[in-house]
């Protein structure tokens, strides 16, 4: 049984997840930790996770930048492994992050969801067949009204896994309206749409002469994010240093 702290425990992913833990028979949430502690979760709440006194094998974080220093000073306290969720992390703390690693056991990834991840490999692939052919790549998503960052974190990792599988030969371009020519064979374009509720599109566009090929992946609701962040606590337990990816978590 892994034992789960879940700081952020009262924000919206923090509340998925914790429905989620329920009903698996594999983990349990011992403690939770969220600035707002106006609910019952039926698990003890701490207003910040340096306050837990209570004995788990892992932490989830789905809380916000300004939460990091406390949080991995707290993993690397009680040598408990974390997975990182929370998105908006600057260059700096991305740093800090990385430096952690050689203390406590971290796994960050810029999409929990399992498809998204296994999504990143299997575009690496079709890569070396499609664009060593000559084809186009293009990655195109779509996201709530509200999301302020454009392209997203996952369209990005989606580009670098198609740049890395072509030996980093590409470069990205996010905005047509400025380059008024013919594109150019060694490009990689983003294009980035906001409206409604769209939980989150990700389509990977491989076009050829007279041909195309689409890898798609749609996120139907945020569950999908809270269940590869179970799986990745999971996965996590019982490791002591190092730096993780959900490539990990997928490989086994």
């Amino acid at each position: 049984m892994t034992r789960i702290i879940m700081n952020g425990c009262n924000g919206h992913m923090g509340q998925v997840i914790s429905g989620l833990v329920k009903d698996d028979g594999d983990a349990v949430i011992v403690a939770g930790a969220d600035r707002i502690n106006n609910q019952d979760n039926g698990y003890p709440v701490f207003n910040e996770i340096g306050q837990c006194d209570v004995e788990a094998d892992v932490v989830i974080d789905f809380s916000a930048p300004d939460a990091l220093d406390g949080l991995l000073d707290y993993c690397i306290e009680h040598q408990l492994p974390v997975v990182l969720c929370s998105t908006g992390l600057s260059e700096q703390q991305l740093v800090q992050i990385e430096e952690a690693s050689k203390k406590t056991a971290v796994l960050k990834s810029a999409n929990m969801s399992l498809g998204i991840n296994t999504l990143l490999k299997l575009i690496q692939d079709a890569a070396k067949v499609l664009a060593g052919a000559g084809f186009d790549m293009e990655v195109v998503e779509k996201h709530h009204r509200l999301k302020k960052d454009a392209p997203s974190g996952t369209a990005l990792a989606l580009a670098d896994s198609l740049n890395d599988a072509m030996g980093n030969a590409y470069h990205y371009v996010y905005d047509r309206s400025q380059k008024l020519e013919a594109r150019d064979g060694k490009e990689i374009g983003l294009s980035a749409v906001r409206g409604g509720t769209i939980v989150g599109e990700h389509d990977v566009i491989f076009a050829g002469p007279d041909e195309v090929v689409t890898f798609s992946h749609t996120a139907y609701s945020k569950a999908v994010f809270g269940k590869g962040a179970v799986e990745a606590a999971k996965f996590m337990a019982g490791k002591k240093t190092g730096y993780y990816h959900m490539s990990d978590v997928i490989d086994g």
